[in-house]
């Protein structure tokens, strides 16, 4: 397949990225992308950038050393009844949104119940777009309710090519992945693809991503970043027109 955007990656703005929005789409152009959202951290991550980051996000251009940006958040998902650390009117206002479980922000109390209850709930919001990383063997859930309510809401489902790397902290990832693409190619229900870079070097790689779909056989039709028409329906930037 091949890939025209990366709807997951972060700037030095994030505090814990290590890149500047120039250097970021500097870096996915010269990998051959058309697009790549910028999804910051959202407030209650900690070292992350204050609220009036995202509410600023307007003054930035969506065009950058020959690439389009989508200027977005990465909201984390604060308790199991989907709680997100962004105002709705701040959301709705991003070009894109992805809500996360992050262990600083969620903790690692919570019950497979629980867990699933937070990802439906937040996916009933009309301004998150993306699930991010619903891989991470630490906060189980149940699939195909997730995979069930990513269709009945337009929400994407991510594969994410950071939680496959080797060094990452995320648990079960491979497995994890394999479960939710079996049972979207069961539901035909699209998925989308996110570096999650923190650094330019890693601006739309997909390497690992690329491996999994290959492994499975999942189908490129249901893959919505290698055609930006086919992503633009899900983005609020699209939805507000």
């Amino acid at each position: 397949m091949k890939f025209v955007a990366d709807t997951h990656s972060h700037t030095l703005a994030s505090g814990h990225a290590y890149s500047t929005i120039r250097e970021m789409a500097a870096a996915a152009k010269a990998r051959g992308l058309e697009a790549l959202a910028l999804t910051e951290h959202a407030p209650e991550m900690p070292g992350t950038c204050g609220i009036f980051y995202f509410q600023n996000l307007d003054v930035v251009p969506r065009q950058a050393e020959g690439i389009r940006l989508l200027m977005g958040a990465e909201v984390n998902i604060m308790n199991p009844d989907g709680h997100i650390d962004l105002p709705e009117e701040t959301c709705r206002e991003l070009d894109i949104v992805v809500a996360s479980i992050h262990l600083p922000c969620y903790g690692r109390e919570h019950t497979p119940e629980e867990n699933t209850r937070a990802y439906v709930a937040a996916m009933k919001n009309p301004y998150i777009n993306i699930i991010g990383h619903p891989d991470d063997g630490r906060f189980p859930f149940d699939y195909e309710v997730i995979v069930k309510t990513a269709k009945e809401t337009g929400t994407l489902l991510e594969i994410n090519n950071s939680s496959m790397r080797p060094q990452s902290s995320r648990k079960g990832t491979r497995e994890n992945i394999l479960t939710m693409l079996d049972l979207c190619k069961q539901y035909d229900v699209p998925v989308t693809t996110g570096s999650d870079a923190h650094v330019d070097a890693d601006a739309g790689n997909f390497s690992n991503v690329e491996k999994i779909l290959d492994y499975c056989g999942f189908p490129e039709e249901l893959v919505v970043t290698t055609d930006f028409e086919k992503l633009k329906p899900y983005l609020n930037l699209y939805k507000r027109l």
